[in-house]
């Protein structure tokens, strides 16, 4: 019965209708991310509310700051991804073990590695960032508090991905819903309550994640067959650790790097005063809602190309491919749009002061109207990681978005006439359609490199 109720959490990525498997993956991880953000929103706006816009700003500006310093290793869980997926394609669940037991011991080193850095080095980077010194103290104080629960996110992601390789977003929704709930609870007794500002707000966070990762174990220790996780075998198996390292560190260095522009981009803005920073960490954490419901069909694309890369299926890989563009397509076209239309109702949820709603506005005018383009950059991406492709998306990355952001804010930026924050914001729109042409370029590529060597059309 058990071996039953596990296994219908399971898809088979390789047989059946790919747009329609492809939505009942991706709906429920839009779900998860959403109501992630939505959680993640609720700190704001409490903060915003109730603690003031210093103390807004101080939340907001770690954003990028902590995406750096975990995207290198939330990449190492796409590399988990991928292998178990390729195993679960081939049903090699011997070899599927031996990932698990692999991945969920690097999500705990990981978690160990990066508390230690933010522990340390928090102050010293947000100075490097032009951080505005009246929301120094606080932005270091909660980002300190903030890594102490990284452990727990390195073991949430880690699994998630796991679950996810075999077709399971369900579930990761639920615990994520329970740990949400939690924590949107544990800001209103902390901020409010207790008038702990920004610290309040960092260990509800911490809280909440210590529970989401306790409830991702607990189902892996529950599963059958090759995803069934045992505490006592967890070990690194040099192979499985060279597949992951293989996948995962061009994607988390390529997110490493990504992020290290965005701190580039956030440090032009903070040039511009605190008001501005409000403005655009309020606009970033609407974006975001965006975002994460495109990299909802990233991912999906990612899971169906490595189960089908491992199964030999190879003519469903276009297919996903083209299914992933539609739907990300009329995802970033129609949330895009409402947010746009909606700015001024929707920043007013995260602040009353107009200066900083107008602030907010400008940011997303530019980027929540083009986000389109990035949700099809990265689908283009998930295609090439999931047929064993990963150092490719990540140099096209570096180059083709990171490049021309650090280029554009040493040059146009610069110029007196476009040195102005529009013009910091339009960055990122030009980066993302410069990539996607590469990347594109790149599958072509990749296309006919495997006709020619392995006779495999895809």
């Amino acid at each position: 019965m058990e071996k039953k109720k596990a296994r219908r959490y399971e898809m088979d990525m390789c047989s059946g209708s790919i747009l329609k498997k492809m939505l009942l993956f991706a709906l429920p991880l839009m779900c998860s991310s959403i109501l992630q953000l939505l959680f993640n929103a609720a700190d704001i706006v409490v903060v915003g509310r109730f603690a003031g816009d210093n103390s807004l700003a101080a939340v907001g500006s770690n954003s990028a700051l902590i995406s750096l310093m975990t995207n290198l290793f939330v990449g190492l869980s796409v590399g988990a991804n991928v292998t178990a997926g390729h195993y679960y394609g081939a049903k090699q669940e011997g070899e599927l073990s031996q990932n698990v037991h692999t991945a969920m011991l690097l999500s705990l080193i990981s978690g160990i590695v990066l508390t230690l850095a933010g522990l340390l080095g928090a102050r010293q980077i947000l100075i490097w960032m032009q951080t505005p010194q009246e929301v120094l103290g606080l932005a270091s104080l909660y980002l300190r508090i903030y890594f102490l629960g990284m452990t727990a996110v390195m073991v949430y992601n880690f699994g998630a991905s796991l679950l996810r390789a075999v077709g399971d977003t369900q579930r990761p929704l639920y615990f994520l819903m329970l740990a949400g709930v939690v924590n949107v609870v544990l800001n209103l007794i902390f901020v409010i309550g207790l008038k702990m500002d920004v610290a309040g707000v960092a260990l509800a966070t911490v809280i909440s994640q210590c529970i989401s990762a306790a409830l991702v174990v607990r189902c892996l220790l529950g599963e059958e067959g090759g995803i069934h996780l045992i505490l006592g075998e967890l070990h690194i198996h040099q192979d499985k650790l060279g597949r992951i390292l293989q996948v995962g560190l061009p994607a988390g260095f390529q997110g490493m790097v990504f992020s290290l522009s965005n701190v580039l981009i956030q440090s032009a803005v903070n040039g511009f005063g605190s008001v501005v920073v409000a403005g655009s960490s309020a606009s970033g954490n609407i974006e975001s809602f965006v975002y994460f419901a495109m990299n909802a069909f990233y991912q999906a694309t990612l899971s169906f190309t490595s189960q089908n890369m491992g199964a030999g299926n190879f003519a469903r890989i276009r297919r996903s491919l083209l299914a992933g563009q539609f739907c990300v397509v009329i995802t970033g076209m129609v949330l895009g749009g409402v947010v746009v239309l909606l700015g001024d109702k929707l920043l007013g949820i995260y602040t009353p002061s107009p200066a900083v709603i107008e602030a907010g506005l400008r940011r997303l005018r530019i980027i929540a109207s083009t986000y389109a383009v990035c949700g099809m950059m990265d689908v283009m991406v998930g295609v090439l990681r999931g047929v064993g492709h990963s150092v490719l998306p990540m140099v096209v990355s570096l180059v083709g978005a990171c490049g021309v952001r650090v280029l554009w804010l040493a040059t146009i930026f610069r110029i007196e006439r476009f040195h102005n924050i529009d013009v910091v914001y339009w960055s990122y729109p030009v980066s993302w359609l410069v990539t996607l042409a590469a990347h594109v370029a790149c599958y072509l590529w990749v296309c006919r490199r495997l006709r020619i060597r392995h006779g495999i059309v895809i």
